[in-house]
């Protein structure tokens, strides 16, 4: 009897400790991580994830079970030694217990928290239903809605980590203006014109081109002078200053980082031909981190515009990702960052207007064409069934 008592001691000792050590394991992961994780397909880490979004209700249960393990084992240990029990055979028992099933396993978590956490997922979510009762929430502070205050808080706080972990993975490719949608200056443009071009798009920089060549960028105010005629009559090739040119593979944050440090506002992208691709402004970089940056003079473009049940009207510079969240669904995976770029590599060729693609679970007809580039998409959600076909 006192042999199988002593097991039993044992036994609830350590599953104390591995619930101490996923405890501390997973109050060392930032929510954000574990959802990215769940995202990349890691065992156990949606269960985390799931686990992290009522934080405040792991620590208590984590506690009260631990505690009632511990108590458990130290009660079972005291029966299976009733005979050989001497205040230093207690006292080394107390001390034993406490080690074994609290301080080690901190340290363990803390020392490998993913690792833990995620292999304990289904003991952990077993631990806070069972515990959960003793995780109630504190009440509002006098009603006056700091909780929800709170809430909103925590709730930026992951948009805006999110928005750093996807900005570590993301290249110029993405986030530039793509060429067909610069608005530039020839290099021969005179002070009028270029005055009319500022005044028309009310960008503070402009791209010079001589032919399909970017040769270098004006700023606005360098114009100034000459609107007064202090400069006489100059041209936008006088007045331009040199361009900065940046691979379209660049990632953003390395970009974002030289931008600042050389005090760079606008660079010209181009492929792996050496040829125009896009420009990107230090505005693209920080939207990526922040989300839409606006002014009162920007005019809101519509990227989704929802037709009726089922039908969207889609910018075709929308983001396959994007897409794939409006239809709830998996879409191709391929060389191209857009919906227009998706159309392409479906088509394999330059699609026309009024061409479809049936692609998973949805249809994507070609509403509009700006030259050999795909604008305007129709999305339609169709039947399974319609899609396989």
């Amino acid at each position: 009897m006192n042999l199988l008592t002593g097991l039993l001691a044992v036994a609830a000792l350590l599953v104390a400790a591995w619930i101490r050590a996923a405890g501390t394991a997973v109050s060392q992961i930032p929510r954000a991580d574990a959802h990215h994780d769940a995202a990349e397909g890691k065992r156990g880490a949606r269960i985390v994830a799931s686990l992290l979004d009522d934080r405040p209700r792991i620590p208590p249960s984590v506690g009260i079970v631990c505690s009632v393990l511990l108590v458990v084992a130290t009660v079972l240990a005291m029966a299976a030694m009733d005979r050989v029990m001497s205040p230093l055979v207690l006292a080394a028992l107390v001390v034993g217990v406490v080690a074994v099933g609290d301080v080690l396993p901190r340290l363990a978590g803390f020392a490998q928290p993913r690792p833990i956490a995620y292999a304990s997922a289904h003991l952990l979510n077993l631990v806070v239903r069972v515990g959960g009762w003793a995780a109630e929430k504190p009440p509002e502070d006098n009603g006056n809605g700091a909780d929800d205050s709170e809430e909103e808080s925590d709730e930026g706080e992951l948009a805006m980590i999110s928005s750093v972990l996807r900005f570590s993975d993301t290249v110029v490719r993405e986030v530039m203006t793509p060429r067909l949608d610069m608005v530039t200056i020839p290099a021969d443009a005179t002070t009028e014109e270029m005055a009319a071009a500022a005044i028309e798009h009310g960008f503070s920089r402009f791209p010079v081109t001589d032919g399909d060549d970017v040769v270098g960028v004006l700023l606005v105010k360098d114009l100034l002078p000459g609107l007064t005629g202090r400069n006489g009559e100059a041209t936008a090739r006088s007045l331009m200053r040199p361009a900065v040119f940046v691979p379209e593979v660049k990632p953003v944050s390395e970009l974002l980082t030289e931008m600042r440090a050389n005090k760079t506002h606008m660079c010209i992208v181009v492929d792996e031909f050496g040829d125009i691709a896009g420009l990107v402004t230090i505005e693209d970089l920080l939207e990526e981190l922040v989300g839409e940056i606006s002014d009162e003079t920007d005019e809101e473009e519509i990227w989704v515009e929802p037709l009726g049940e089922g039908t969207w009207r889609i910018d075709a510079r929308l983001p396959v990702e994007e897409l794939a969240r409006l239809l709830q669904t998996e879409l191709p995976e391929g060389d191209w960052d857009t919906v227009g770029g998706l159309i392409l590599g479906l088509a394999e060729r330059v699609p026309e207007e009024a061409e479809s693609f049936v692609v998973d679970s949805a249809r994507l007809e070609v509403t509009r064409m700006q030259g050999r580039r795909v604008a305007e998409v129709k999305v339609t959600a169709v039947p399974a069934e319609e899609g396989e076909g």
